[in-house]
């Protein structure tokens, strides 16, 4: 398992009241099986969490992606001749706004997949799996992506996923690769890791510092209160007893006022290590007041740098962007090309079906035993069923770091190491945890 996730403790956000849903069409059913198929149309079903107290833009970002994705592709003809036509559905970030959305979009709107899901809470999973729906390119924000049938993160599994418990019997592995990585590039030999004290943000600390000790860091692990953090008080610690690196378990309001912490007591680590969630242009602005913090950002991912105009799918992810959203120029991210990922995935596994357009047809390719990798914009993901790991083994990744000279001046992400694809250690540890 790669350390790429939005860490857990964007749960830290908790409960909310409201629920919301998109926009609603005829209740006719589409297909004969009310599958979302007809001649000329296929609905898919589009589930984010865009309200609540995690705000309209924490987990906005596949959706962009994926919607750039298939505007282009109905300019294109579609899939086979038919346009693809996306439901959206706000599940408020709630569980029980969630399986509201599940519920509309299955029986109401009869879609005929999912794609890009990115929720805080995906309590409507249990329903989407036992209905058969493929839900393809999803973000694993929580465990459901390790857990049941017809889910497909866009980052692949090699766990049963059989509905029965969470990875193998309840157990997941998270890999060391990224700590590697770092003690290998920049010789940091010791680490921090900020978290609130809230239970979900607690467990993610937790991993963090495990992998951390793993590959022999001297790690220590900061814990602040959620609703007054101090942030003072950890910069003081890090400068004290000069530690190199940077983590955190925090939400993006953490991670600022982290920062105008430790610019405050003249720290300068090593790295701060953010992940794809936080992999977007906005942190031009969010750590405009603190550069020393922004020059030290790194971020650790499984797909390939959104400003990676080298490669022709990124050449073709940012034109479309540029084309149908070009209000969200101050907001490309890494999540939304891999919202772009998700919708290609779906869309070439509904095309290899020609013109018998089925579930079962578009999961084979899915399944198919062969790694899928968006047309190089993925590492190779794939559902292969293994047994749990067993000792060390091959992981890849890829990594990014603000760069100030970076963009005509203006600073800007950047590619680091290898050629994507070809950073990977062919021994990293595999450790197990209980989600």
């Amino acid at each position: 398992m790669r350390l790429t996730r939005l860490p857990a403790a964007a749960a830290a956000l908790l409960l909310v009241l409201a629920t919301a849903c998109g926009s609603r069409l005829p209740q006719a059913r589409f297909g004969p099986a009310g599958n979302g198929v007809t001649g000329s149309e296929i609905r898919i079903g589009l589930l984010a969490s865009l309200s609540g107290p995690t705000g309209a833009e924490t987990f906005a970002g596949p959706r962009f992606g994926a919607r750039a994705f298939f505007e282009e592709l109905n300019a294109r003809g579609g899939v086979g001749g038919r346009t693809v036509r996306l439901v959206e559905c706000d599940d408020g970030a709630t569980g029980a706004g969630n399986q509201d959305c599940a519920h509309r979009l299955i029986d109401r709107e009869h879609v005929f997949a999912l794609v890009a899901t990115t929720v805080l809470d995906y309590a409507g999973a249990p329903y989407v799996s036992a209905s058969g729906v493929p839900d393809v390119g999803g973000q694993p924000v929580g465990t459901a992506y390790e857990r049941w049938p017809h889910l497909y993160s866009v980052y692949g599994s090699s766990a049963p996923r059989d509905g029965r418990s969470v990875g193998w019997d309840g157990t997941l592995y998270q890999g060391t690769e990224a700590f590697r990585y770092f003690r290998e590039r920049l010789g940091a030999r010791s680490a921090v890791v900020v978290g609130y004290n809230q239970a979900d943000s607690a467990r993610y600390a937790g991993q963090l510092v495990d992998g951390l000790a793993a590959e022999g860091y001297r790690v220590e692990r900061h814990t602040v209160d959620f609703a007054l953090p101090d942030f003072p008080s950890v910069a003081a610690a890090v400068k004290a007893r000069g530690l190199e690196l940077v983590l955190d378990a925090l939400d993006q309001r953490g991670n600022v006022a982290l920062c105008q912490a430790l610019e405050g007591a003249g720290v300068r680590p090593l790295a701060k290590v953010t992940t794809v969630q936080g992999w977007s242009e906005t942190a031009r602005e969010l750590y405009r007041a603190t550069p020393g913090c922004r020059r030290a950002l790194w971020v650790t991912a499984s797909s390939r740098a959104y400003t990676d105009t080298s490669h022709p799918e990124v050449r073709d992810f940012r034109a479309a962007m540029a084309r149908w959203y070009p209000e969200r120029e101050g907001r490309l991210s890494g999540w939304e090309l891999e919202g772009w990922a998700a919708a290609r995935w779906l869309a070439d596994a509904m095309a290899s079906c020609g013109e018998q357009l089925t579930r079962a047809c578009t999961e084979r390719f899915v399944n198919r035993p062969q790694p899928y990798d968006a047309h190089g914009l993925l590492l190779p993901a794939s559902f292969v069923v293994t047994p749990p790991p067993v000792g060390p083994g091959r992981a890849c990744l890829s990594v990014a770091r603000w760069q100030d000279a970076a963009e005509g001046g203006r600073g800007g992400w950047v590619g680091e190491g290898p050629p994507f694809g070809s950073l990977c250690y062919p021994d990293v540890l595999r450790l197990p945890y209980r989600p």
